[in-house]
């Protein structure tokens, strides 16, 4: 399986775009957007659409510049799913996850972010293979000192100890773009606004 992986759009319809020409190039079977898909609830036009056009399968979650309600409204206009405190199933591989942020307008608490995985995760715990995605990084990571603004979370963090998925997906953290870090067998990545493939 093949995945095309971005976060902190922010809005940016060209990048939608330019992400989406690059979905259709590298023919994956799915797009995993780590939320910050507008710029403060703002301009969310533009930024499904480019992939659906081309009829790709699109993951979407909150990140903390939109409510959750703000991506269940996407999510049901443009045949998106979105994956906060929810998980589906394709070619043998399970994804859960969790958008949100624990800062900003549509804060939640650590607690909700390890409960919200956990939902997600027990439908998918059977599964070999595990993708966790979420927004915000996890606590103890090399992301954590790019920023003095952006904590990570230590609810993600017991997530993933936990659950112990193959993969985690986040954004977040714009200079951290690209880093890859392992925390015990879990490969933690920052996608970046520029994209990531991940092949399984």
């Amino acid at each position: 399986m093949k995945i095309l992986a971005s976060g902190d759009i922010h809005g940016d319809t060209s990048l939608a775009e330019k992400l989406a020409e690059r979905a259709e190039k590298e023919n994956v079977d799915m797009v995993v957007l780590c939320g910050d898909l507008t710029m403060s609830e703002m301009s969310t036009e533009g930024i499904i659409g480019p992939f659906v056009k081309r009829k790709q399968k699109v993951i979407i979650i909150p990140g903390n510049h939109e409510s959750n309600a703000t991506v269940d409204f996407l999510a049901e206009l443009y045949g998106a799913t979105n994956l906060h405190g929810y998980s589906i199933k394709a070619e043998g591989v399970g994804l859960f996850g969790a958008g949100g942020a624990n800062i900003g307008m549509h804060q939640i608490s650590e607690d909700e972010f390890y409960d919200l995985l956990k939902k997600g995760h027990e439908y998918i715990k059977d599964l070999k293979k595990k993708i966790m995605v979420t927004h915000v990084h996890p606590t103890g990571t090399k992301m954590e000192k790019f920023t003095s603004f952006f904590k990570g979370s230590s609810g993600i963090r017991k997530a993933i100890e936990t659950f112990k998925p193959d993969i985690m997906l986040c954004s977040h953290v714009h200079e951290a773009e690209g880093i890859e870090e392992m925390i015990g067998n879990t490969k933690v990545i920052n996608v970046g606004k520029e994209g990531k493939i991940i092949e399984l």
